[in-house]
């Protein structure tokens, strides 16, 4: 299924309080990562959640970020970052993609958090252009709803 092809994302039933939220982002590619945001905060907003919003330098320091989060006094019940990475004419696009992804995944097993990750990976900005506007689909608002996803698999299961 392509981006273009997608369900349009709706907040999941979420058993308890609202949750609390932390939206980890990577702005280089600001309207990119703003668009994304955008979809995100309407997904948190149909389930009344507080969101709290930081910004990094680029996708690099995401999972940095987020392990930096998780030593902190502030307590989430789940983490969305959002990125955006261009492929250009060196190896630099494959060692960011990897090393992000590899650590944010990393972070999140470890430390058992409900993560929901939009780092976009594509060819050109336009690409990205697509999977952020505010109609149709949009991988901020889909990074929300597997975020909330796995906060309600939590809280059923007893693991919060």
């Amino acid at each position: 299924m392509s981006t273009a092809d997608a369900e349009l994302p709706v907040a999941p039933a979420l058993p308890g309080a609202p949750p609390r939220i932390l939206l980890i982002r990577a702005p280089y590619y600001r309207d990119v990562i703003d668009g994304m945001t955008k979809a995100a905060q309407d997904i948190f907003r149909q389930v009344g959640a507080t969101v709290e919003s930081i910004d990094v330098a680029g996708a690099f320091e995401l999972p940095q970020a987020l392990r930096i989060a998780l030593r902190g006094n502030k307590k989430f019940d789940g983490f969305v970052v959002l990125g955006c990475v261009v492929r250009g004419e060196t190896d630099h696009y494959e060692f960011i993609c990897n090393t992000a992804m590899d650590g944010l995944m990393q972070v999140a097993l470890q430390y058992g958090i409900c993560l929901g990750t939009a780092l976009l990976t594509v060819d050109t900005v336009a690409q990205a252009e697509a999977r952020s506007r505010e109609t149709g689909a949009n991988k901020g608002a889909e990074a929300a709803v597997a975020c909330l996803k796995q906060i309600a698999i939590a809280r059923n299961l007893e693991a919060v």
